[in-house]
C-alpha cells in the first residue's frame, strides 16, 4: 500500500532521495528543479558539473558509459545519502549517420551510453533498493524513437527500443520488490540535442505538424510525468510508457 506525505501534497517527494543522469541541461536539467520543488534530496550523475542549477543539487563528475566508473561513483552517492528511493536514466547521446556507412566506433559509443549505463546503475539501484526493502521507482527515458522508425539514427533508434523493453523486463523481475520501473517516452524537445533541428525552419515546422498540439515541447512540459511517477500516487504504475510527445506517437492523418 503507497504511503502519503503529512503534507497535504499528493505529489510531495518529502523525505526521498533521488538520482538522475544527464543532468546539466535541457530535459535533465528540468526535471532536477522540478524534483527538487517536489522536496526531494537530488543528486546527478553528469559529465559535465552545472554551475547553473540549484546548490542543494550535488553533483558527481562521472562518464556512466564507464561501468568502473558507475559502480565507484555510486559508492560515493551512497556514502553521502546512505540510501535512494527514485532513479531517473536521462543520460544519453545521439550520433547520426547513414545506416550503410555508420561508424562502429559510434554505435559502441552510443549503445554504452544509451543502454548499457542504463542497465549497470539500475542493477546497482535495484539491489540496493532490494536492500532497503521498501521499494523505490525507476524511470528511464526512452524517445519515441524506440518504438517508430527514424531515419539516418540506427544507433540511437535501437538504444531506445532496448531501454524501452529493459524497463519491462525490471519491472517484472523487481516488482516481487515494490521496486517500479517505468518509461517516460518524449518526443521533439527544444533542449541543446535538437538544437540543429529547432534552428532548420523546414524541420522544426515539419515535426511540429506532426503532434497533435503543433509544437515542439520545452524542458519544462518534462516536468509533471517523472514527478507523478516517482510519488506515490502511481504505486499501482510499472512497466509502462507514459508519451509526453504532443501526439505524435497516437496521431493519424
Amino acid at each position: 500500500m503507497p504511503h502519503f506525505s503529512n503534507n497535504n501534497n499528493l505529489f510531495s517527494l518529502e523525505g526521498k532521495t533521488a538520482l538522475l543522469t544527464g543532468g546539466s541541461s535541457g530535459i535533465g536539467a528540468a526535471i532536477a528543479i522540478g524534483l527538487l520543488k517536489a522536496d526531494a534530496k537530488i543528486a546527478i550523475f553528469d559529465v559535465n558539473v552545472s554551475d547553473k542549477l540549484p546548490s542543494k543539487i550535488k553533483f558527481y563528475s562521472v562518464n556512466v558509459s564507464n561501468k568502473d566508473e558507475l559502480e565507484e561513483t555510486f559508492k560515493m552517492f551512497l556514502d553521502d545519502y546512505s540510501g535512494i528511493d527514485i532513479l531517473i536514466n536521462n543520460a544519453a547521446i545521439t550520433v547520426p549517420g547513414k545506416s550503410e556507412d555508420y561508424p562502429s566506433d559510434d554505435w559502441f559509443r552510443t549503445l554504452d551510453t544509451n543502454l548499457s549505463a542504463v542497465f549497470f546503475l539500475s542493477k546497482l539501484v535495484g539491489k540496493q533498493m532490494i536492500k532497503q526493502n521498501k521499494g523505490g521507482s525507476i524511470i528511464n527515458i526512452t524517445s519515441i524513437d524506440a518504438s517508430q522508425g527514424f531515419p539516418n539514427n540506427p544507433a540511437y533508434c535501437s538504444t531506445k527500443g532496448g531501454v524501452r523493453q529493459l524497463s519491462k523486463a525490471l519491472a517484472h523481475d523487481w516488482g516481487k520488490y515494490g521496486i517500479r520501473v517505468n518509461n517516460l517516452v518524449p518526443g521533439y524537445t527544444h533542449t541543446p540535442m535538437n538544437q540543429k533541428s529547432w534552428e532548420d525552419n523546414n524541420l522544426c515546422q515539419e515535426r511540429a505538424s506532426h503532434t497533435m498540439l503543433g509544437r515542439w515541447a520545452e524542458p519544462e512540459d518534462m516536468v509533471g510525468p517523472p514527478i507523478f511517477l516517482a510519488s506515490d500516487v502511481s504505486s499501482y504504475v510499472t512497466g509502462s510508457d507514459l508519451y509526453i510527445d504532443g501526439g505524435w506517437n497516437a496521431k493519424g492523418i
